[in-house]
């Protein structure tokens, strides 16, 4: 039996109602009202219904952060369709694949992406409409046009719980990219939860700082901020510059802000977080990636008491544990310390650690991470092995491997596949070899990500070259530009006579992994020196 619940794009009807003059995003150029917002929203919803985009239809979405990017999400949901953004530092044969795999209707794109549509059309022959941010181009709509073109209230679509509302895309050990689906019902309890274990007692008065693209963890956040009708402050450029951050939380009191590691780490080490008053900061959430415990101490004596952590997956739309400021400590004996914890279930979020053959296992015994909850996806769409892999037993598969203590306390301790975390940014190996295989000197190769004290994790290569063949570092790094995104390239290359492989001839990674350490250790010691 279906359960109709609130359109989630409503969150910005309400908002606007209660709140029409408040801000409700800002940049350096502009500030828009809630009311403008929703304004605007509600216009480009009636011009699609107008061409026949409805409830179910995919909206694909390829920008930077910017105002349309931010209200695609809601025309998307108050049409009852599944909005599909993008990380627009992908290749545009990246971008085809999730235009095709989705069955995109609607594509919007930013100025200068022409090329990503292009790539989108002769991949899929569901695209119909096409909405330019900048000038369009033969065929193509003017979304500029479209916010102007009706000022009259939009009724959102009615929805069921499970009725989707976003494909969250989240690759696996593969590396062929999956979409999580995300509901109306799951996203309105992920946006409760959010409120009340990381950031309670945000309201309309409070700011946030979007430090990250609004297609993946930071789209979620500023949703929520939505809901109490905190404004979203956009950096001015695509490149981040810690002082531009810091003079934007100094100028509108920024009190909570979505990050990685990495971020904080840069944040907290560069010289303007002593130029600028950071006193309004409430929560600095961080997620993505551990963070190492001297970089955690750093931060805690720039910041104070701000810091949240959170572990959670895409499909389980960041939402399985939480570590409070009140246990983030510099005294590594405090009472409330818990050195290597990502924290403890979220309200609503059941935790088990289980064996293979899905057995339950005791605190302390190392297994499988599960999960189960209202903020788990429904699924993946069109993919009924992953699914079946993903969900057994009752509960979601994570894939991490980890244990908890008597307390309940997660603790990651490492992951069942090869992927790996940079910057916040997960890197899955088999798509970069099976890109480094197409340039003509590679015979076999082997990624591997390696610990970095600034990026986490740096990926590896490890290259076996065909015979005759000896091409430069450089050469094959370089061959991966515009077949994946830059912050998948590995950034340093090795040549190896042959590959360690186990009786079956299949290359054996953790043999690999032990040899490469020795190989890192000792560059990273001729790195220290040289400096």
């Amino acid at each position: 039996m279906l359960t109709t619940v609130m359109n989630l794009g409503d969150l910005l009807t309400q908002v606007a109602r209660r709140h029409p003059n408040e801000p409700g995003l800002i940049t350096p150029a502009q500030t828009w009202t809630w009311s403008e917002i929703n304004n605007r929203v509600d216009a480009v919803c009636a011009a699609l219904r107008r061409l026949g985009i409805g409830k179910g239809d995919k909206i694909l979405v390829h920008s930077r952060n910017n105002l349309p990017l931010f209200e695609s999400a809601y025309v998307a949901f108050k049409l009852g369709a599944v909005w599909v953004p993008t990380n627009y530092r992908i290749a545009p044969p990246e971008a085809a694949y999730l235009g095709k795999s989705s069955g995109a209707k609607v594509m919007i794109y930013d100025t200068g992406f022409e090329e990503y549509v292009d790539a989108v059309r002769e991949a899929s022959s569901a695209l119909q409409v096409i909405l330019a941010l900048g000038q369009p181009r033969a065929g193509e709509l003017a979304y500029q046009t479209l916010v102007t073109a009706s000022r009259t209230p939009f009724e959102s679509e009615e929805v069921d719980r499970d009725d989707p509302l976003w494909f969250f895309y989240t690759s696996g050990t593969t590396g062929q990219p999956k979409a999580g689906t995300l509901t109306h019902g799951q996203m309105a309890f992920v946006v409760t939860n959010h409120l009340a274990d990381l950031m309670p007692g945000i309201d309309y008065r409070s700011r946030s700082l979007v430090v990250a693209p609004l297609s993946h963890g930071a789209g979620i956040h500023a949703i929520v901020n939505t809901a109490r009708g905190a404004a979203s402050v956009l950096l001015g450029s695509d490149r981040f510059d810690p002082e531009e951050a810091w003079s934007l939380v100094e100028k509108h009191n920024v009190d909570n802000m979505f990050t990685v590691p990495t971020v904080v780490k840069m944040l907290t080490e560069h010289e303007s977080v002593d130029r600028y008053d950071h006193s309004s900061l409430r929560f600095v959430i961080y997620a993505g990636a551990p963070m190492y415990r001297a970089d955690q101490k750093h931060a805690l004596k720039k910041l104070g008491r701000v810091l949240v952590q959170y572990y959670g997956l895409g499909e389980v739309t960041g939402n399985i544990t939480v570590l409070p400021p009140s246990m983030h400590e510099e005294d590594d004996g405090a009472p409330n310390c818990r050195l290597g914890t990502c924290g403890f279930p979220r309200t609503g979020i059941e935790i088990a650690i289980c064996d293979d053959d899905g057995k339950k296992l005791q605190p302390f015994e190392t297994g499988e991470v599960c999960v189960r909850g209202p903020a788990v996806m429904i699924g993946y769409d069109n993919n009924p092995e992953a699914n079946a892999k993903a969900f057994k037993n009752g509960w979601f598969h994570t894939g991490d491997l980890g244990h908890l203590d008597r307390e309940g306390f997660l603790y990651i301790t490492g992951r069942s596949s090869d992927m790996y975390i940079s910057g916040g940014s997960n890197v899955y190996p088999r798509e970069v070899e099976e890109a480094l295989l197409t340039h003509e000197s590679v015979h076999e190769v082997a990624v591997l990500g390696m610990p970095d004290p600034k990026w986490g994790e740096l990926g590896v290569a490890v290259v076996v070259c065909k015979p005759g063949c000896e091409p430069a570092s450089e050469q094959l790094i370089n061959h991966l530009d515009g077949k994946l995104a830059r912050y998948k390239w590995p950034r340093h290359v090795v040549f190896w006579e042959t590959l360690p492989k186990s009786a079956y001839g299949k290359i054996t990674k953790k043999d690999v992994r032990s040899l490469l350490l020795k190989e890192w250790e000792a560059f990273c010691i001729g790195q220290q020196a040289s400096v």
